[in-house]
């Protein structure tokens, strides 16, 4: 009898390990996508997964579904190893119901989700589904909502990726949203509220699902999207490459590397990067790869906000947020879209114990009347408020240009930086010299017999005085006024010291962030 029941088992695992046919495996594939297992099988260390209810079905008599009850329904759940440590992951099966929502998909994805956040560890979300289970109404949509409730508990307390693999459309979407970081794969993935027949029927507006929602668009215009992977492959190996940098849990550090760099090397090249004219670009990435471990600088919403660079790096072995304002794209100016990307990624950096790096070259907001109607104020807000609530290790170093209110918003000493430095190229003041002298001197130009003249001393005086790191560095605004090839030694001391600090908040329940 014994023996009876053990095979009965095995032949109902096997069922469950099978896709839900041959044929819809085979249409996977043909698509370009991998199967839910195949995917599980790339992310997690080889032999590491534990799935859980495996034997799940659906329960929808009177639904016209008593005939189709697949083991384990449309969603693979579990958990496993990367590199060693604890992720917990559930996967979309497409080729079972379209890896639609069901009731039963819900309690198998809210379980493991709470798993996660009892045990503190990270969650890993594969999606490629075709909706809720329409069948099963009200129930599907319930389920929706109490994922998006374990997702809004889970945030700040473990790291939440989504990786979007196929379609992702209607009330699908806003579990993505609210997760930590987005991948979304090239092609094969869509991710919109509402597809292109509906726009077309309720706007007239012509559109492709891949202009409406694939990855590009979501990358570069929505900002939904903060990394594009050529295809499941590439995505898997990405995520693994992410949780590199991440602790955990809120009370874990990140895990530490050591470098094959060493922390005492000087960079001669950074002497010559920024260019001796102000109005010259240079690329922010580069200098920052010149002063990470081995250059290795992972870019997050690369194609979003282009201004402003944010990413994942390491110093000494030791994981840090680095933002830095970027001359080669609208000179470095903050603008609404900028604001936002810099203020989501401080605060999951602030979050999850990682310290924060940022590299100032901002001339100031970027003018016009659409920013104004559209909110720079509120949404600029956003980035000053992330910076001064932040409680991990904050370090400035000014490069080039420090103006104005854009000034103050990028991490400066008043907003509780840790440590400011300032390379000599260093510009920190109210506003460029043209400006300042044009507001300063305007009638003293006006009155000169060569007012052309009368402007280039002006400014070439102004210059000499203001357009320096040194009157700061009197006013203890910046803390030392370093050499740029000195840049990255310098840091890695800085946050040695930093590693200790603990920083307190009145008690509240929490603040008001201008959303």
């Amino acid at each position: 009898m014994n023996d009876d029941r053990i095979e009965q088992l095995r032949e109902l695992k096997a069922e469950a390990l099978a896709p839900a046919s041959e044929r819809a495996a085979d249409r996977q594939h043909d698509r370009g996508k991998l199967t839910a297992r195949e995917r599980v099988d790339l992310l997690i260390d080889k032999g590491s997964f534990q799935e859980l209810d495996m034997l799940a079905r659906h329960d929808a008599r009177g639904l016209g579904l008593e005939n189709h009850r697949p083991l384990g329904d449309a969603v693979v759940t579990g958990w496993g190893t990367v590199d060693g440590r604890t992720v917990f992951l559930f996967a979309e099966d497409f080729t079972a119901y379209g890896g639609s929502l069901s009731e039963v998909v819900a309690d198998k994805i809210c379980k493991v989700m709470d798993l996660a956040m009892d045990t503190g560890a990270p969650l890993v979300g594969l999606k490629d589904s075709g909706g809720a289970r329409i069948q099963e109404g009200v129930a599907a949509l319930d389920g929706y909502g109490r994922i998006f409730e374990r997702n809004v508990r889970a945030s700040g307390l473990i790291p939440q990726i989504s990786v979007i693999m196929g379609p992702c459309a209607g009330g699908a979407v806003y579990s993505p949203a609210i997760t930590d970081f987005v991948y979304q794969v090239e092609e094969t993935a869509h991710l919109f509220i509402t597809g292109p027949d509906v726009i077309k029927a309720v706007t007239g507006e012509e559109v492709t699902f891949d202009e409406l929602g694939g990855a590009h668009a979501h990358a570069g215009s929505s900002g939904v999207t903060h990394f594009v992977a050529a295809d499941d492959r590439d995505a898997m190996e990405q995520v693994r490459y992410l949780l590199s940098f991440l602790p955990s849990n809120n009370m874990e550090v990140p895990p530490y590397f050591t470098p094959l760099d060493q922390p005492d090397r000087m960079s001669e090249r950074l002497t010559d990067l920024v260019p001796s004219s102000p109005n010259q670009p240079y690329d922010m990435v580069a200098l920052v790869e010149e002063i990470v471990d081995d250059a290795d600088f992972y870019q997050v919403h690369a194609e979003f906000a282009p201004n402003i660079v944010v990413g994942l790096a390491r110093l000494d072995g030791y994981s840090v947020g680095i933002i830095g304002n970027q001359p080669a794209s609208l000179a470095g100016t903050l603008d609404i879209k900028a604001s936002e990307k810099a203020a989501r990624f401080i605060r999951f950096c602030d979050a999850f114990n990682i310290p924060l790096i940022t590299f100032v070259d901002v001339p100031g907001f970027l003018p016009g009347v659409d920013q104004e109607h559209s909110g720079i104020i509120r949404h600029g807000a956003k980035l000053l408020y992330a910076y001064a609530e932040a409680t991990v290790p904050k370090v400035s170093v000014i490069t080039r240009k420090a103006y104005g209110g854009a000034y103050v918003v990028m991490n400066s000493r008043s907003l509780r930086a840790d440590m400011v430095y300032a390379w000599p190229t260093a510009e920190i003041a109210v506003m460029g010299a043209q400006g300042a002298v044009n507001v300063i001197h305007r009638r003293e130009i006006a009155d000169s017999d060569d007012p052309e003249a009368k402007r280039a001393e002006l400014i070439a005086d102004y210059e000499e005085r203001f357009n320096n790191p040194y009157m700061a560095a009197e006013r203890g605004l910046v803390d030392d006024v370093i050499e740029p090839r000195e840049t990255r030694p310098r840091l890695i001391r800085t946050l040695e010291m930093l590693r200790t600090k603990r920083e307190g908040m009145a008690p509240k329940k929490h603040g008001n962030i201008p959303l």
